[in-house]
């Protein structure tokens, strides 16, 4: 069982080759039985594929088009200054270096005082996300 940790451990690297190979007699052949589609289908012996403009030689509505202009990052997951580790880890250091200087200052008195704000900040949250959910 692994214990949760405030730091990212390094993982090992992995390695994954994908061999290409050249096989210029099957290139030919390729090139070929599309270059005999395309004559087929200019001479109306085929049907055209879907999308597919005779006048362009080209194909229409291409999925790819567009898809870099969005400028967005993955839709769906929508990045809160809350939801992120670094933030998380800012506040606890935080609030830890404000427990040092209190107590230092301040004697043990500071550690209560910071324990029974952080007690209703923590409850105060819960209460909003409770109250978020109930009215879904």
């Amino acid at each position: 069982m692994k214990l949760p940790s405030l730091f990212r451990t390094a993982q090992p690297m992995r390695f994954d080759i994908k061999p290409r190979f050249y096989d210029p007699v099957k290139e030919e052949i390729e090139q070929r039985t599309a270059r005999i589609k395309k004559e087929l289908q200019a001479e109306g012996k085929l049907p055209y594929e879907e999308g597919y403009d005779p006048e362009n030689d080209s194909f229409r509505g291409s999925a790819i088009r567009g898809a870099f202009t969005q400028g967005s990052p993955i839709k769906g997951k929508t990045s809160t200054p809350f939801s992120n580790t670094g933030f998380l880890r800012l506040l606890i250091f935080l609030v830890l270096i404000t427990l040092v200087f209190g107590y230092v200052y301040y004697g043990p008195d500071a550690v209560y005082y910071l324990l029974y704000f952080a007690t209703g900040v923590l409850l105060v949250s819960l209460i909003v996300k409770l109250k978020g959910r109930l009215k879904q």
